[in-house]
């Protein structure tokens, strides 16, 4: 039965479109051997195989699925203690290159863990047997000279022995007193031995063997006496050659039996590969996709393509198995209704097979033990059997079989006999597949069918689509709505005279008439539905509109996003590139100073130099702050002055007044002297004053004393008490007491930690420390490498290495400061 239902649907053709797109014999082989499988997981496996290959086939159509040859004959020709010949043993190589290429181009592209990757691991490679057969055997399947030194030497004799023949033979043909003897001054052979030819009336005059004549007879072809000896040499190289030839043969087909068995399965994932490839060419040029799948009898087919109809197709959408199980499906002739039927059938023997279908996402479709089909006028002579026999006779044997796992095809149901009878044995088959719970679609012409259909609640109705003006179909499947034969709207477009159309339609009964407007009732519907859906359509895609919009600002914004960021961090990198500069020259003068003399004069111009060098940070931090603002209001994240602000909610945002009492707030809890936090510079520093009025802080980190916003700030727990040191002496005192051994960059950008870098060696010079580590983590090392190649240019700086082990390794770098 599942021979006849592939025939019928012509499954086979489908096949002929798969094995043209494979590339060897192998895979021509897996595809014709295709069949339909109804276990659910073997299908999973089998779709998502496909749909891999196609993703790697979109990612990079050009897969190396060149030369694989069919090598089974030679492997065990190889096994049984035969020997191959060098053709044989090209093919060999070529088909082990092929598996090292494809192995290695799909494990670059694909995970070992997918059905892909893992055909791909299973994959043998044999490098060392290709390069052996490289050696030896050339692109012309002859064995080369360099496969063996005994060959080698064996050649070159040969061809000096060949060529002292030659010699010899030349100057025989050159004799003035022989000419006249020759048919022709040439050089031939006869049986591997050198000759020359002779007229047959001079056969006498030229000691040595005849070996040959020409067909008429005239011509004698002599080995002269003068050769015989070296022809012999010759002769006895070539049996040599030959042997050594033999030998090598014999070496390399061992080296091939004892592979056998891996290349034999590495044979067997070639043509899988090429067979699962060939899959994803095909529902590419069929612009397919893979199906959802279920065993619960019930398919969705979504604008479905039958993928035999060249050109333009109508596209099918039906469903089937959920809210009914059979579906009755009337039109006009050549309306498409046995197309509808045969694309169902189709696509689900290919998604049954592993196959994608030519139709749109979503598509669904199940899987059934059994598909049986009625289609085609099958009467036959020999057998006696008219076409409603032939038709009767598969139904039978349809229905002998049919259960709730089987999907049941019938085409003109009924047909063929008496339109009374036929429409009553139709309905009792579809209530008999009813009770067996099969899914069925069949076609028909009687309007019996359609009240039954419209009758029963499993039974839905269909119609391929007609258009009465052109008296053309559509072939456009429209389900819930019965189909009309329009004998009547045909005859009056053809000019048939409407008084006969009239007097036909009083001949029509009452159940007919009614069936008629019932029809139309229901065209109307449809009619009222489609506008609905028009405009259901219209209004999505004004919102996919809308939303595609909203996309394009969100990426704009993003970018501008992007662009104020960047010139923010150029603006601030040019910021500090200008003091560090001013704060190197203050910093090299103060450690001149440390070591003469203290002098009152001294320590008047250090201290200058120190509150200098303090201003330049504070103005450095003001600059940053000024940046980040900036970018915070061009970003909308901070409200431009005289405009008011909204919360989400719709809300005003805080006022003026709000914010004063709000700052008010967070500088109270700051007094002199207390630790804090700067977060933006990441600094440490303590409280010189708190302005209440303004909500500012004024903080001592280090040689920098900043104005900040007390909301900016962050109170941490420190028992060192801060004290007001002065003094040249005293301030290094404070910065080697504040400054510790070694600076952590882990975790941070490279721009972010030079940043960082920066002050601390600078902060390390002016505490007068001579060794310290900058810890950066060992990662990918590229924060190494950056830090590596910053120290190399510092002027404090007078060298650096990496840590040892115990220091911390590659992960840690010493760093040795000038000492002024």
């Amino acid at each position: 039965m599942l021979e006849r239902t592939l025939q019928k649907l012509e499954f086979d053709r489908v096949l002929d479109k798969l094995q043209a797109h494979c590339t060897c014999s192998l895979g021509r082989e897996k595809a014709e051997a295709l069949l339909p499988s109804t276990q659910l997981p073997v299908i999973f496996n089998w779709q998502q195989e496909t749909t891999e290959a196609k993703e790697i086939l979109r990612r990079d159509p050009l897969i190396p699925l060149g030369g694989i040859w069919d090598i089974r004959a030679a492997l065990w020709k190889a096994e049984m203690g035969g020997i191959l010949d060098p053709s044989e043993l090209l093919q060999v190589s070529s088909t082990l290159a092929a598996s090292r290429r494809l192995k290695h181009f799909l494990l670059g592209r694909t995970a070992p863990e997918t059905i892909i990757g893992q055909l791909a691991g299973q994959l043998g490679i044999f490098r060392e047997l290709e390069k052996k057969v490289e050696e030896c055997i050339n692109e012309e399947a002859e064995v080369k000279d360099s496969a063996s030194p005994t060959l080698l030497r064996l050649r070159r004799q040969l061809a000096v022995l060949q060529s002292r023949v030659r010699e010899k033979l030349d100057s025989i043909l050159r004799q003035t007193e022989l000419q006249k003897y020759l048919q022709e001054a040439i050089i031939t052979m006869r049986g591997d031995r050198y000759v020359i030819p002779v007229k047959q009336e001079y056969r006498h005059q030229v000691p040595g063997i005849i070996h040959d004549q020409s067909a008429s007879g005239a011509t004698v072809y002599i080995e002269p006496m003068v050769v015989v000896q070296i022809n012999n040499e010759i002769r006895r190289h070539q049996a040599e050659e030959r042997e050594e030839v033999r030998r090598i043969l014999r070496d390399l087909t061992g080296q091939v039996g004892a592979k056998a068995i891996e290349i034999r399965e590495t044979l067997e994932g070639l043509a899988h590969l090429d067979f699962a490839f060939a899959k994803a060419k095909l529902s590419h040029e069929q612009d397919g996709l893979e199906p959802v799948l279920n065993n619960a009898g019930w398919l969705d087919i979504r604008l479905g393509r039958h993928p035999l109809i060249p050109g333009r197709v109508v596209p099918l959408s039906v469903s089937l198995g959920k809210d009914f199980t059979t579906l009755v499906v009337t039109g006009p002739n050549t309306g498409g209704k046995t197309v509808a039927l045969k694309t169902i059938g189709l696509l689900t023997l290919m998604a049954q097979a592993g196959l994608h279908v030519p139709a749109d996402e979503g598509t669904c479709l199940s899987v059934f033990e059994q598909i049986f089909v009625d289609i085609g006028d099958e009467q036959s002579i020999e057998q006696s059997l008219s076409t409603f026999s032939s038709h009767m006779t598969n139904i039978v044997e349809i229905l002998r079989q049919v259960n709730e796992r089987s999907l049941v095809l019938l085409d003109e149901l009924g047909a063929g006999t008496d339109p009374t009878e036929g429409a009553a044995l139709a309905i009792a088959i579809l209530e008999h597949l009813l009770a067996q719970g099969a899914r069925t679609v069949a076609t028909t012409h009687y309007s019996e069918l359609k009240v039954f259909a419209y009758n029963h609640d499993q039974v839905e109705n269909a119609s391929v689509e007609f258009d009465a003006e052109t008296l053309q179909p559509t072939y456009r499947l429209q389900l819930g709505l019965p189909g009309k034969s329009n004998a009547f709207e045909i005859a009056t477009r053809l000019g048939l005279q409407p008084s006969i159309v009239e007097a036909a339609r009083r001949y029509l009964s009452p159940e007919e008439l009614q069936v008629g407007d019932l029809i139309q009732n229901l065209k109307e519907s449809q009619r009222k539905s489609e506008e609905n859906r028009r405009e259901t359509e219209k209004l999505r895609q004004m919102q996919e509109r809308k939303e595609t919009e909203l996309r394009r600002r969100q990426s704009a914004w993003q970018e501008k996003e992007t662009r104020l960021l960047q010139r923010a961090q150029e603006e601030a990198i040019e910021i500090v590139r200008q003091a560090r500069n001013e704060a190197d020259q203050i910093v090299r003068q103060l450690r001149q100073m440390q070591k003469e003399a203290v002098d009152r004069e001294t320590l008047r111009r250090a201290q200058e130099m120190q509150e200098r060098l303090r201003d330049r940070a504070s103005q450095l931090y003001e600059a940053w702050t000024k940046v980040s603002d900036e970018v915070n209001e061009r970003l909308g994240l901070v409200e431009p002055e005289g405009q008011t602000a909204f919360s989400d909610n719709g809300l005003p945002k805080e006022t003026a007044s709000d914010q004063a009492k709000k700052a008010r707030k967070h500088t109270a809890q700051f007094k002199p002297g207390d630790p804090v936090l700067i977060p933006r510079l990441n600094q440490r520093g303590y409280v010189i004053k708190a302005d209440s009025t303004t909500g500012e802080v004024q903080v001592q980190a280090g040689i920098l004393k900043v104005t900040v916003k007390a909301a900016e700030l962050r109170l941490v727990q420190e028992e060192t008490e801060y004290r007001d040191y002065s003094g040249l002496g005293n301030l290094m005192a404070s910065k080697s007491r504040e400054i510790s051994p070694e600076v952590h960059l882990r975790g941070m950008l490279v721009d972010e930690a030079l940043i960082e870098l920066e002050k601390y060696l600078d902060d390390a010079y002016l505490a007068g420390m001579a060794e310290v580590r900058v810890i950066h983590g060992k990662g990918t090392g590229t924060l190494r490498s950056a830090v590596k190649q910053y120290l190399a240019n510092h002027p404090h700086v007078s060298s650096f290495r990496l840590g040892s082990y115990q220091e911390g390794g590659i992960g840690v770098t010493v760093v040795q400061l000038k000492s002024g």
